[in-house]
């Protein structure tokens, strides 16, 4: 009989352990732009850091999701978690001695990019034998509620903590990792279907992850997809905080605004299992695009901030649905020699998105004035829908409780190419 999600141990501790570190790592990324703002009293190099960051986990993406298939995924976890306490612990350590300096600001920056990009390959590649396949739909939302609620609290409590002292939030930063990387030792990672490969070209690696996202039909369109929508939504995102300032919104109401983002996002997360129970892949997937279709130039008429915080919780409720079902389909249909790969693959398309959406955001409402810039981001968005809805691909989508694991599917274990789905009849599901 399996056993309750609620009843794994192994989900238990690796949920507890990361909810912790999501929250410290979110109150060290309110606190570094204003640590360095005072240190240098330059707004330039306070985006510098947090640029850092963020291009350090483009950068290393792939070569992460790559050794996440080569080495022990436990290890991994564990090595992260003890190098990350390290770096932010060193600044508490400069802040105390007043050796600060930006260059090893931004080293620390770099060495969290850089931990955070190997450790979601390990972890997500590990879900599959944590959980089994029944309730991996159910673990991949609770994950995702775990990323909201950590990145709320976080961000809460490290404004706060920054007041108290510069070193605080880097100082809490640190203590919630080593208590995540405690927890994590007690978690019984599954056995490898597959010894881990000892040598080999990493190069050669990671473009079999990329080669193997490509050949699944499937897996190309959503990524096509949701990439399209992350970009004009983040542009989207940009324009409606620019427009909302210029409307007269308060500094306290925007910071509502985007806070409504994140219940949404973990409102959304809770009944994602319910919803992904009942609603086909492509129903699922589709009225994400309809819903942001619908809703997205209703901003262009509101002026009252707490209004437009409601109108983010509205968007955010259907999306972990849609991730939910194309994430476990993703994961039973992959390999698990690959599934480190792949995890890496899709972190880093969508990063690749997220930062070019708010640059071009920036352009379009510089360049038009504030309802014509919602409407540009508006039809992009419906542009994107149209296609979503006609797609082949997508009314086809398989459900996800008629797939096995892939491990224990021998016909999709082809070492050099990517295995090919068998076309299965289904009920029209979205993402």
């Amino acid at each position: 009989m399996t056993t309750r999600l609620s009843r794994n141990r192994n989900y238990g501790l690796l949920w507890g352990s990361q909810a912790l570190s999501e929250a410290g790592f979110s109150a060290s990324m309110i606190a570094l732009p204003l640590l360095v703002l005072a240190v240098s009293g330059s707004p330039a190099l306070s985006g510098l850091v947090l640029g850092v960051d963020a291009m350090a986990q483009l950068v290393a993406g792939l070569p992460a999701g790559a050794l996440a298939d080569r080495w022990e995924r436990k290890k991994i976890l564990l090595g992260c978690e003890a190098v990350y306490a390290l770096a932010v612990g060193s600044l508490v350590a400069a802040i105390w001695w007043d050796a600060l300096t930006i260059p090893h600001v931004v080293a620390v920056a770099a060495a969290m990019g850089c931990c955070r990009s190997l450790f979601g390959p390990a972890e997500g590649a590990m879900l599959a034998g944590v959980v089994p396949a029944a309730q991996l739909p159910t673990a991949l939302a609770m994950n995702s509620a775990r990323g909201a609620l950590g990145q709320l609290s976080g961000t809460a409590v490290g404004g706060f903590l920054y007041g108290v002292g510069r070193a605080v939030p880097f100082a809490y930063d640190v203590l919630v990792h080593l208590v995540s990387l405690v927890a994590l030792t007690f978690v019984r990672a599954p056995r490898r279907e597959a010894p881990p490969a000892e040598g080999g070209h990493l190069l050669k690696e990671m473009a079999e992850g990329l080669r193997w996202v490509w050949s699944e039909r499937h897996v190309r369109v959503t990524v096509a997809c949701a990439v399209s929508l992350n970009f004009f939504f983040s542009a989207y995102y940009i324009v409606i905080i620019v427009l909302a300032k210029e409307r007269g919104v308060t500094s306290g109401e925007i910071g509502v605004m985007a806070a409504m983002l994140g219940v949404g996002g973990v409102v959304g997360s809770l009944i994602a299992p319910y919803l992904q129970r009942r609603l086909s892949p492509y129903v699922s997937i589709m009225s994400v695009f309809w819903v942001l279709t619908l809703l997205t130039p209703l901003a262009a008429v509101i002026h009252d901030g707490y209004l437009l915080g409601a109108l983010f919780v509205a968007m955010a409720l259907l999306p972990p649905t849609a991730n939910t079902t194309i994430g476990t389909y993703q994961l039973l249909l992959t390999p698990d020699r690959l599934r480190g790969r792949l995890t890496s693959v899709m972190g880093v398309i969508g990063g690749v998105s997220a930062a070019t959406g708010p640059a071009f955001g920036g352009v379009v409402v510089q360049a038009f004035p504030g309802t014509d810039a919602v409407v540009l981001c508006a039809a992009g968005i419906a542009l994107v829908t149209l296609v979503v809805t006609i797609s082949p691909t997508l009314r086809r989508f398989p459900r996800t409780d008629t797939l096995l694991p892939a491990e224990t599917a021998p016909a999709k274990t082809a070492p050099k190419t990517a295995p090919k789905t068998a076309s299965t009849k289904t009920e029209e599901k979205s993402s």
